[in-house]
């Protein structure tokens, strides 16, 4: 392929993922289950043709963790804090901690009847298949009522936290002793201090920067500080929703001391742009990166029965304890928010990192594109279907 032609391609993506928008926006279908068919479509053509194509499960990871950063970093900057919405926040909370735990035992047991490994090996696969994508949820409530959006970012977000905890304590802890709770509990105080820290001084460093080119310099370093607290083992995602939730709510700060370092006249019109920039970047990386998952997969695989047939077991246990959880706990939230359970970018990430010995061969790329393909096919379903008996009942109060 000549270089034209690259960017022909590349364009054109980002071209079709534009409408994808537009149609998720008017249909409720979300952009990323079209940009998986484009994908697949891709591979399908590129197969035909046998044009030779790079391997790109090498960036993949890469691709999606900026592209999950990113995501998450836009969603935290729409929230406003307030004292009325600690109840949101704990319930989200909650939800996300007790669906997660929930899910992961149930198909921790799923897979163990599957594969008939070791409980221990069964439950760390379980996981990447446990957690919410807030990478698919958060831009796919974008026009759902505010306070079902405000649920599902923090919910989704907490998940993707949680469930970056659960799996970074599972791997490395082989055999569970006190020592690892304790090891665990040192790496939240200091994820928690490393955000403070980092908040504080990111929100300097915006204040202080007269160059022209300023928000790519702040999301860079944010990116590079996320990057050496996943290193280290700590749940960097804290820091990323930390700084969104920080920046746009510490004009409500009031102490004098800290509004004179810190708040700045122009700080409202540059968290506007950083937004901007923020949202759009993410919107480029979430483009090529679900294209690229969709490329990779090779569908031929999912002509077998026992794949299927598990994996629809898989996702209904998934919307069982869903909706099981928010009928009996959160009643205000069973609707549409017991669809919004998607698995997606967290989840191929989450799989991707799990060391090669501890894989099962079972439970491989297949089964996962399966259930991502289904737990966004019945959101879609889901939305659309709440979407038009809101209308009607509407229509019938009118």
């Amino acid at each position: 392929m000549t270089t034209y032609t690259i960017l022909i391609v590349l364009s054109a993506l980002v071209i079709f993922s534009y409408l994808f928008d537009l149609v998720a926006s008017k249909t409720k279908l979300p952009s990323v289950l079209l940009l998986l068919v484009l994908g697949i479509g891709l591979r399908i053509l590129v197969d035909k043709l046998q044009i030779h194509t790079y391997n790109f499960l090498d960036i993949l990871p890469t691709l999606g963790t900026v592209g999950l950063i990113l995501i998450v970093f836009e969603g935290s900057l729409e929230l406003k804090y307030a004292r009325e919405k600690n109840k949101v926040i704990k319930g989200a909370f909650l939800s996300a901690l007790l669906i997660l735990i929930a899910t992961v035992v149930v198909i921790t047991f799923i897979i163990y009847q599957i594969t008939g490994q070791t409980l221990y090996l069964c439950f760390v696969n379980a996981i990447p298949f446990s957690v919410i994508s807030s990478a698919i949820a958060i831009p796919s409530v974008s026009s759902i009522n505010k306070k079902s959006k405000e649920f599902i970012i923090y919910e989704s977000s907490f998940s993707d936290i949680l469930g970056i905890i659960l799996f970074n304590f599972a791997v490395a802890n082989q055999h569970i002793t006190v020592g690892s709770f304790g090891q665990l509990a040192l790496n939240t105080v200091l994820i928690l201090l490393l955000s403070v820290v980092a908040c504080v001084t990111l929100l300097y460093l915006m204040g202080r920067l007269r160059h022209h080119i300023k928000f790519f310099l702040i999301i860079s370093i944010l990116i590079m500080v996320y990057a050496i607290g996943q290193s280290f083992h700590l749940s960097a995602l804290v820091l990323i929703l930390s700084f969104g939730l920080f920046l746009n709510n510490a004009d409500a700060i009031k102490h004098a001391w800290f509004r004179s370092i810190f708040i700045y006249k122009n700080l409202s019109n540059d968290l506007t742009q950083l937004h901007q920039l923020s949202a759009e970047t993410a919107f480029i990386i979430r483009t090529f990166f679900f294209v690229i998952f969709g490329f990779t997969m090779n569908i031929y695989e999912l002509d077998n029965f026992n794949i299927i047939a598990n994996g629809l077991i898989m996702l209904g246990s998934i919307y069982v304890i869903r909706f099981g959880y928010l009928y009996f706990f959160k009643r205000e939230h069973v609707l549409p928010e017991g669809f919004v359970t998607p698995r997606g970018l967290i989840s191929i990430l989450l799989y991707y990192n799990l060391p090669q010995h501890m894989k099962l061969v079972e439970i491989g790329t297949p089964f996962l594109f399966m259930v991502v393909l289904g737990s966004s096919l019945v959101m879609s379903i889901g939305l659309m279907s709440t979407r038009k008996k809101q209308t009607a009942q509407t229509e019938a109060g009118h």
